[in-house]
């Protein structure tokens, strides 16, 4: 190996993996953060910054995250519509009672770098309500 020369990875080089999380129990935070990483391969010895080299993840029992503290009250999710008085605000129960996959896609979101590369990134998560999802083929299992 030419030690004068740097590793590049290019598109045709991945080969991207399916892993399944399950959620029920864990925290947030704590599982977003392993799930971005393995989203971006910063996890491979073969990570390329501009070049999406990571894995697809299928996260289960979403419904079942849990947050520390009075998150459940106190966290607000905002959501502006871009015209005057167009500021939404929900609480995590609220987003928990109407689409508690939306929890974790938009904590997975804003961990990703902000780039074209992350709209891309986050395609290959997969997050179900319950313990089934239509992915077996791919996982294996």
């Amino acid at each position: 190996m030419d030690m004068n020369k740097s590793f590049v990875m290019r598109k045709e080089d991945r080969a991207p993996e399916w892993h399944v999380v399950d959620a029920s129990g864990k925290v947030l935070g704590r599982l977003c953060t392993e799930i971005a990483t393995r989203l971006r391969g910063k996890d491979k010895a073969v990570f390329t910054p501009h070049t999406d080299g990571g894995d697809y993840i299928v996260v289960t029992n979403c419904e079942k995250i849990v947050l520390t503290g009075n998150k459940w009250e106190d966290k607000i999710y905002d959501f502006y519509s871009g015209y005057r008085g167009g500021l939404k605000q929900k609480s995590a129960k609220e987003m928990l009672q109407r689409d508690p996959r939306q929890i974790i896609i938009l904590a997975v979101k804003r961990m990703l770098p902000k780039n074209r590369l992350s709209r891309s990134i986050l395609k290959k998560l997969k997050v179900y309500v319950g313990n089934e999802h239509p992915h077996r083929a791919q996982v294996g299992a």
